[in-house]
């Protein structure tokens, strides 16, 4: 049973490894031919037109403000419904919604990338003049919509497992209900809120159906939330969905899309555990 179980474990351990060495070695073709000051010192990225720039900071910005408008809208809207769910409602309800939003994570991510486009983008046009037909506000709003199942089950567990003990010496001190959830469950749930965070915001990186759907395909080095805006995810999926030559130049550009992306969740999760202890 130990060799069973030793072999299971190293089945990640030896994915993760090939995965790694398949990113380093067509990283390392890609920066054969563009150099890092091109990569990192341009702000304009075209590897696919007949004047082929390699400036990354479009796709970063692009992910990083979609991944801003998405956890702005998930985690508080994740943490008051697990706040609810944990304190509030009564237990029946809280069997029968629970997973019900737990549905919500399974649904495809297809679906919510029409939705961000046919539905959301229409409406936030009848509030918003000039919004492009494909913006960040859609797919961040929608990808944000996405994401509270996730924070919330995390964090409603998290809560719900709070000792009584505590809740009763803070009752027995004269603190109000609402002061005894802020002051003391949530902070006895902080690791499990933070690794919730760090969760979401790794998978709001990663999406790439509902961005590429919603949010566009022009890379966009701005700040304004109504314009059309391409993502990491996005491009790796317009390149390798395409009809690209296998080992050309704008080929390898996906392999150094994506071990960027590695880098960025890799610094992200570290911070979330060193946050965490």
């Amino acid at each position: 049973m130990e060799l069973i179980f030793f072999l299971c474990a190293s089945i990640s351990i030896i994915c993760i490894s090939c995965v790694l060495i398949i990113l380093c070695s067509k990283t390392w073709d890609f920066f054969n031919h563009v150099s890092f000051s091109q990569f990192f010192g341009d702000t304009v990225w075209t590897p696919l037109f007949s004047s082929k720039r390699f400036g990354i900071w479009p796709l970063v910005s692009g992910s990083l403000l979609i991944s801003f408008i998405s956890m702005s809208t998930a985690f508080p809207l994740g943490i008051l419904a697990a706040i609810y769910l944990s304190e509030f409602a009564r237990p029946t309800f809280r069997k029968i919604v629970k997973p019900l939003l737990e549905i919500l994570a399974g649904i495809p991510t297809v679906v919510y990338g029409y939705f961000a486009l046919s539905i959301v983008t229409p409406l936030l046009g009848q509030i918003i003049n000039n919004l492009s037909s494909f913006n960040a506000l859609s797919a961040g709003l929608v990808l944000g919509i996405m994401l509270i199942p996730t924070i919330c089950s995390l964090c409603e567990d998290a809560l719900f497992k709070t000792p009584k003990d505590l809740k009763e010496a803070s009752y027995a001190l004269g603190a109000s209900k609402l002061s005894t959830i802020f002051l003391v469950i949530v902070p006895y749930a902080k690791s499990s809120i933070i690794a919730a965070f760090f969760l979401a915001l790794s998978r709001s990186l990663g999406e790439s159906v509902i961005v590429s759907i919603a949010a566009g395909l022009k890379p966009n080095l701005s700040l304004n939330i109504t314009e059309s805006m391409q993502t990491m995810t996005a491009y790796i999926v317009q390149v390798s969905m395409g009809d690209t030559p296998q080992n050309s130049l704008e080929y390898l550009t996906i392999f150094a899309v994506a071990f960027f992306l590695f880098l960025i969740t890799f610094i992200l999760n570290l911070a979330g555990r060193r946050v965490k202890r």
